[in-house]
């Protein structure tokens, strides 16, 4: 049990963090932010960061019901939500902007809407359908553990969320550190990670679907 906990923890940390890729929700926090004073600034660093933190736990907690009233299995969940993970991560890997994240024409928008906290930061940079996906999996997973597994999961997106904010806060320094080179580099690493787990995400729904082809 503890090895599986311990498992478990490692797979939800760093799948959360990932996926919500905090580099680049502060990248594009400085880009959209770079006109206003430093309070206004903070106000919609803290604001973006609530707003994406209450929709993932919203969505850990409901996540079950929601599959169920739309007759979901978890098994086809989960290769669905790896599938499109992969597509994350070939996206990480070739240094493009993730088109199920944020559109060309969401961050054109953004600029002039004075609540770009919500919108585009919290939904869907920070809380993209990869991020929902990933706590629903996840939660489901948890559930089968132990309780103890269900608070790591909560605890993974609040600490995601606190590193992302911790990065928004602290945009200046990094912009100053992290050129176009950097960023890339990191987020190819990260795109490949990625993609490992949303290969084990597929493998591990279509065993479970399909036991004979996992030799059971």
């Amino acid at each position: 049990m503890a090895g599986e906990v311990l498992s478990f923890t490692l797979l939800a940390i760093s799948s959360i963090i990932i996926i919500i890729n905090p580099l680049g929700a502060t990248l594009l926090y400085a880009s959209l932010t770079t006109s206003l004073e430093r309070e206004a600034r903070d106000i919609i660093a803290r604001d973006a960061c609530r707003f994406a933190l209450l929709l993932l736990l919203t969505v850990a907690i409901l996540g079950a019901w929601i599959l169920q009233i739309f007759g979901i299995s978890l098994e086809a969940f989960r290769i669905a939500g790896g599938i499109l993970l992969f597509g994350i991560g070939m996206e990480m890997v070739y240094a493009k902007t993730s088109r199920t994240k944020l559109t060309a024409t969401e961050k054109y928008e953004s600029r002039d809407n004075e609540d770009v906290a919500l919108m585009p930061l919290a939904i869907p940079m920070i809380a993209g359908p990869g991020a929902i996906t990933t706590t629903i999996v996840m939660m489901n997973e948890a559930i089968v553990i132990s309780l103890l597994a269900i608070a790591i999961l909560f605890l993974s997106i609040a600490l995601s969320i606190g590193i992302t904010y911790y990065m928004m806060r602290h945009s200046d320094y990094i912009m100053k550190r992290f050129g176009q080179r950097e960023y890339r580099a990191i987020n190819r690493l990260m795109g490949m990670l990625l993609i490992a787990i949303a290969v084990q995400f597929v493998i591990t729904g279509i065993r479970t679907a399909f036991p004979l082809l996992g030799g059971g």
